[in-house]
């Protein structure tokens, strides 16, 4: 008589694998939490390599480094001219590729005619790690042939109550009211104090070759996007204050799920180059809370400028991100702080300006 091989029933082995699917189900949103962590994690260093470039740059100079040298460089290119990342390359450990830049070319042309100077394609095309964000997708890349960037500096508060108002603003805009505020930021002009001032933060880089009108506000890339503010009736320009503020901001996020994009590719197009009037390139303003739609506002001192793709000084362009909650914030000390995305708009107002004499404790933020 033969023996019966032991086995497993069909039924003790459905019960494992509903074990084991249990299990993964279970240990993969862990998985997905430590990695984002572990991105998370070098987002912050890389914001604090760039306060440290910052003050490395500060020493050197006496200021902050400025979101554009827009009109003081050698060559301009229709008003596009030389950021503030490029200004900090030396202190990033790009020495060599600084000192290749040729700043006697422009960069998308220069401004005495139509011929393009290519002088420096070879280091407009590079990608610098440490202007990368590792929770950001790495597909996203917003304009071929060149390298994006993943942080912003800070140009101020809402428009309304004054623009360039924040540590990274443009030189001498040239044209146009209510720009007393521009020029190069020295330690002595943040008089509310750097602890509670914003220097860099981060921002989701725009879209390659992906028209507005996929992008509405209610899809998952509207981060990435810039919209219009509704009507004017609620699209409060520069010099209405606070009220004005809060109601532009209000407009902003209240625009209805269906509402189509304005532009999609600027956010962080480019890492070498900037321009006075355009906020989301490599800036961000503390209008709108983080992670919050950017918006272009049709009134104000730039008005007549309606072909401005990347958002006005009056306009709201906020820190974006993937980090679940909020964003990360290097301040003016060389600090980095996450701050919620429900952080109060008057703290959120203060920690923008740096001398706007208002009196905020970390507990709101």
């Amino acid at each position: 008589m033969s023996k019966r091989r032991p086995g497993f029933t069909l039924i003790e082995l459905l019960v494992v694998i509903a074990i084991i699917a249990v299990l993964i189900a279970l240990l993969l949103p862990a998985v997905q939490s430590a990695r984002e962590a572990a991105r998370r994690a070098q987002c912050i260093n890389n914001l604090k390599q760039l306060g440290l470039a910052a003050h490395n740059y500060l020493s050197q100079n006496n200021v902050l480094p400025m979101h554009t040298t827009f009109p003081a460089g050698q060559i301009q290119s229709w008003g596009w001219s030389y950021s503030w990342a490029l200004a900090v390359a030396p202190f990033l450990e790009q020495g060599t590729m600084f000192n290749n830049f040729n700043f006697s070319a422009g960069m998308f042309g220069n401004s005495s005619g139509d011929t393009v100077q290519h002088g420096n394609d070879t280091i407009a095309s590079m990608q610098l790690s440490a202007l990368i964000c590792p929770s950001d997708s790495v597909d996203q890349g917003p304009q071929p042939g060149f390298g994006r960037s993943n942080y912003v500096g800070n140009m101020g508060g809402p428009g309304q109550m004054g623009m360039f108002t924040g540590t990274v603003v443009s030189g001498s805009v040239g044209w146009g009211p209510d720009t007393g505020n521009a020029g190069a930021v020295s330690l002595a002009k943040i008089t509310d104090g750097t602890s509670n001032t914003a220097l860099f933060s981060e921002r989701l880089v725009g879209l390659n070759n992906v028209p507005p009108a996929q992008v509405t506000r209610a899809s998952n890339n509207f981060k990435r996007a810039v919209f219009d503010a509704p009507a004017p009736s609620v699209n409060a320009g520069q010099g209405t204050g606070p009220a004005g503020a809060q109601a532009f901001v209000q407009a902003c996020q209240g625009l209805p799920g269906s509402t189509a994009a304005h532009a999609t590719w600027g956010s962080g197009a480019y890492w070498f180059a900037g321009y006075p009037l355009h906020v989301v390139v490599n800036d961000y303003l503390h209008a709108g809370p983080p992670n919050g739609p950017a918006c272009n506002n049709s009134q104000g001192s730039f008005a007549s400028l309606s072909w401005l793709y990347f958002v006005q000084p009056h306009g709201s362009a906020p820190p974006t991100s993937n980090h679940p909650g909020g964003v990360n914030i290097c301040f003016s000390d060389g600090s980095v702080k996450f701050i919620k995305d429900s952080v109060g708009l008057q703290a959120w107002w203060a920690l923008g300006t740096r001398a706007g004499g208002e009196v905020i404790s970390s507990d709101q933020y």
